[in-house]
Formats: C-alpha cells, sequence, structure tokens
C-alpha cells in the first residue's frame, strides 16, 4: 500500500521537501524521505539556512575549518550551503535520471538584497551554477519585475530557474512569458530544450492570511447586509480559489501555439509549484493546502510538518480542476467586497523580498558568531548591500 504522499504521484504531483540542513543530509533522513515517501525534490531559502545554524551545530566542523578562517560572512555562508546543496543534488541525481530530467532538483536562492538589481541577479545566479556545478541545481529567483528579465535569460543560456515569490495569476503569467521567451532563445542558439527546466513557485497560505485580516476589519466596521453574508464566506478560500485559476492559466498555456512549438522541440513545460504550502491559521485543517490543489504536471514543496501531517491523514486524490467555476466565483466575491487583491498580493512581495533580507542579515550575523569572523562586520555588509539594492531598485527593495 502507498502512504498519501506517494499517492500523489498517481495523480501527477510530485512531492518536494522545503527544508535543508546538514543532518537531514548526514543522518540518511533525506534518503528515507525519497525511498519511503516518495520525496523528489528540495526547496531551500535564506530563513531556513538562518534556522539551520542557529539551531545545530552541524556546521561547527566546517566554521573552524583552516580554510574557512578569515572569510567574510557571506563567503562563509556560501561555502556551507553550497557543500549542502551539492551534496542533497547527488542524493537526488537518482530520481533525476529515473524522472528524466523532470524531478531530483533542490533549488538555492540568490541573494534577496538582488531582488531588483537584473544585473547582479545575473552574475550571482551565474556564480551559483558553476559553483555548485550540478545538472539537478535549480537556482531561485524572486518574480520581481528585475527578477523576470534575469529568468529569461537564464533560460537562454541553460540555466535551471526556481522563480520565487509568485502571488496571483498576472504574476505567473509574466514568469511563464519569461520562461517561454528563454526557450526561444535558447533554441535560436541551438541550444538542447530538453535540458533546461523551470517551475514557478506560487506562495498559497500568506493570501489567506492577509486575506483573512482584512475580512476581519471589514466585519468589525459593520458592512451592509450583503457584504457581510459575503465577507463571511470568504476566510480560507481564497488563497486556493486563485491557486486553481492560475492552473487553469497553465493549462492554456499549454495549448498555445507558442508552448506547442516550443514543446516539440524537446521543451518541458515550467510546472506550478505550490509553495507555502503550511496552514498558518490554526483553525484550518492542517493539509487544507495540499489536498485542495492536487494535480497532473504541479508540485508541493512542503515544510517537515505539513509532510509529516499528509502521511499520516492526507487524502490523495485529483482535485486541481475541481469547482473551477466555483473558484472563479470565489474570486469574483472578493471584488465585489472591494478587496484590494492585487495590491494585497503586491505588498506580499515587497514583504517575502524583505523578509528574506532579514533572514540574511541574520543568517550572516549567525555565520559571523558561530565562524568567529573578526575582520568583517555582516552589519556593515549587510547594510551597504542593502543601500546598493535600493539604488539599482530606485527606492524599491
Amino acid at each position: 500500500m502507498k502512504n498519501p504522499l506517494q499517492a500523489l504521484s498517481d495523480h501527477g504531483q510530485s512531492v518536494w521537501l522545503d527544508f535543508l540542513n546538514r543532518s537531514l543530509i548526514t543522518s540518511g533522513e533525506l534518503k528515507r524521505l525519497i525511498a519511503e515517501d516518495g520525496v523528489s525534490g528540495l526547496t531551500s531559502n535564506p530563513s531556513i539556512f538562518a534556522s539551520a545554524l542557529a539551531d545545530s551545530g552541524d556546521y561547527h566542523d566546517q566554521l573552524a575549518a583552516p580554510e574557512s578562517q578569515g572569510l567574510d560572512a557571506k563567503s562563509l555562508y556560501e561555502r556551507l550551503a553550497v557543500r549542502d546543496i551539492q551534496d542533497t543534488a547527488d542524493i537526488l541525481q537518482p530520481v533525476y535520471r529515473a524522472s528524466h530530467r523532470r524531478d531530483g532538483y533542490v533549488s538555492l536562492e540568490v541573494s534577496p538584497l538582488l531582488a531588483r538589481d537584473t544585473p547582479g541577479t545575473l552574475a550571482e545566479a551565474r556564480r551559483l551554477w558553476q559553483t555548485v556545478a550540478r545538472e539537478n541545481l535549480m537556482v531561485k529567483v524572486p518574480g520581481t519585475a528585475q527578477g523576470l528579465i534575469a529568468v529569461q535569460q537564464l533560460i537562454s543560456e541553460g540555466i535551471n530557474v526556481n522563480v520565487t515569490l509568485l502571488f496571483t495569476r498576472e504574476n505567473y503569467g509574466l514568469a511563464a512569458a519569461a520562461y517561454l521567451g528563454g526557450l526561444e532563445s535558447l533554441l535560436r542558439q541551438g541550444g538542447d530544450l530538453s535540458k533546461v527546466a523551470s517551475v514557478a513557485s506560487v506562495f498559497i497560505s500568506r493570501i489567506d492570511t492577509v486575506v483573512d485580516h482584512l475580512i476581519s476589519e471589514r466585519l468589525n466596521a459593520s458592512p451592509s447586509p450583503r457584504d457581510q453574508v459575503i465577507l463571511q464566506s470568504l476566510p480560507g478560500t481564497v488563497a486556493n480559489a486563485s491557486a486553481k485559476l492560475t492552473y487553469q492559466s497553465y493549462l492554456e498555456i499549454l495549448r498555445g501555439d507558442r508552448w506547442q512549438a516550443l514543446s516539440r522541440k524537446g521543451a518541458r513545460s515550467q510546472r506550478l509549484l505550490w509553495a507555502s504550502s503550511g496552514t498558518k491559521n490554526p483553525n484550518y485543517g492542517d493539509v487544507l493546502y495540499v489536498e485542495e490543489l492536487i494535480g497532473p504536471d504541479t508540485v508541493n514543496t512542503m515544510p517537515p510538518a505539513t509532510l509529516a501531517a499528509f502521511r499520516h491523514h492526507g487524502r490523495a486524490c485529483s482535485t486541481l480542476t475541481d469547482r473551477v467555476p466555483e473558484a472563479a466565483h470565489t474570486m469574483a466575491q472578493v471584488e465585489q467586497v472591494g478587496i484590494p487583491f492585487l495590491q494585497l498580493t503586491d505588498k506580499l512581495l515587497e514583504d517575502g523580498v524583505r523578509q528574506f533580507v532579514d533572514a540574511f542579515g541574520k543568517l550572516l550575523k549567525s555565520v559571523a558568531r558561530n565562524g568567529s569572523v573578526p575582520d568583517h562586520d555582516p552589519t556593515e555588509y549587510l547594510r551597504m548591500e542593502l543601500m546598493k539594492a535600493l539604488c539599482q531598485g530606485n527606492g524599491r527593495v
């Protein structure tokens, strides 16, 4: 009997783990998750690395090694991260081969300080790609306007990209366009389209968090009886409804002439990846953002708690194309009661970048503290890099 996690593959969905630390690799736990639960990929971000450094002594030997001495905090962090990513990629290599390059990827994010800096993103993404030197690496690039320009160029160079911090159907459309444009450029250069891959990471639970908060404020303001009924029906429904409509956009792209021409040349579709799938509201089911979004050509990257919960009591059945008219109705009601959905999600993108910047700052401080980096102030480094990013982005980070 397959457990619920393994059964997701029967419905075309891949399970990736949204977590990484050294002991996951060295203890054999990652290999067990692959063998027993069907985990077929892994994502990381600055927050995850910051927690790994703060909460364990796994990196003591690397930090104390002679070759680590004298490095600034950012170089030291990259030394640790690159080793983890390389070892993870090697463990996932059999999955990568068995799936014919569809799965088996591990993601490493460019510095969040470069979110509004296209040239900086390109330079760092290329450097990380060359340094990690694993064909099953995906470089994570945020879906800002500047980031998407970099995405198209990186795809044209045959570099795998995880486009992150997407929140809406519209955001996804821009990411998909960047992917298609990159493939077309790669094709003109005579490149092998079958060797490049991308996912579009759509963040889910954060949407309900911010929308539910606004709904609560509106209800406390004594709306009209009609609006009150609508508002009371919306909590916990908007994120999944938006995701279902985003998947419809994905299917429309696959039916289009532009994609069909690339597909005939060996291109692989840019799968939708559901990120932020851990439930943040304790009043909602702990697998809400998994069970409602199961369908072909998708990935759900789950934090450990969500992975364990779905293994224990999840239901694996195709749901992503169910109740699509109802999802459209939900989004129409959001507009009807005056919830500025696109403004809220634009702010989520800005907040997401800022949260990763904050996590990156904590990460550098933790590296410097644990690695005893006396001659380099990570706070000063972060301040200088943040000022550079602000200048590149015309004041926006």
